[in-house]
């Protein structure tokens, strides 16, 4: 395993990668197709990456854990000057940029939250308990299931 001294001229191998940042080989590559990650290849044509990777990959699974899809986080990284991997003080920006995203979700989920109780969303064809949200059974009309969960109400 390399020190911090080796780390900085490395080139890390996918397996060092994946364990160092538990993800899996795969998803390495998945990152790549996504244009997320880049790596090159050595004269044996095998995939190299250089340290700033684990970063990226760090950002990107921090992002996702608050609900950020993969693609806006590849166009988040895009936008930083030569698609460098972000420094403390981007982080601080992409992290407040998503946080709006963030406290939009929470008020839904509050929404739904507050609602589960009365209603799973007019799909249940219980139409004598329902008559608010689905009077005659018009919902039935547009298809099945939870029709309105996920609606403003």
């Amino acid at each position: 395993m390399p020190n911090n001294t080796q780390l900085q001229d490395a080139n890390l191998t996918p397996g060092y990668v994946a364990k160092r940042s538990d993800v899996k080989v795969s998803t390495l590559h998945f990152y790549e197709q996504k244009g997320l990650i880049r790596s090159w290849r050595n004269s044996g044509n095998q995939r190299r990456y250089k340290p700033d990777v684990l970063r990226r990959i760090a950002v990107i699974k921090a992002a996702q854990k608050m609900g950020v899809t993969l693609e806006e986080v590849k166009q988040t990284l895009s936008s930083l000057p030569d698609s460098r991997t972000p420094t403390k003080a981007d982080w601080a920006k992409l992290s407040t940029a998503w946080q709006q995203k963030l406290d939009e979700k929470i008020a839904y989920m509050q929404r739904v939250r507050n609602q589960v109780e009365g209603c799973i969303g007019c799909g249940c064809l219980s139409m004598k308990s329902c008559p608010i949200y689905n009077p005659d059974d018009v919902l039935g009309e547009t298809g099945s299931g939870a029709l309105l969960l996920g609606r403003d109400w």
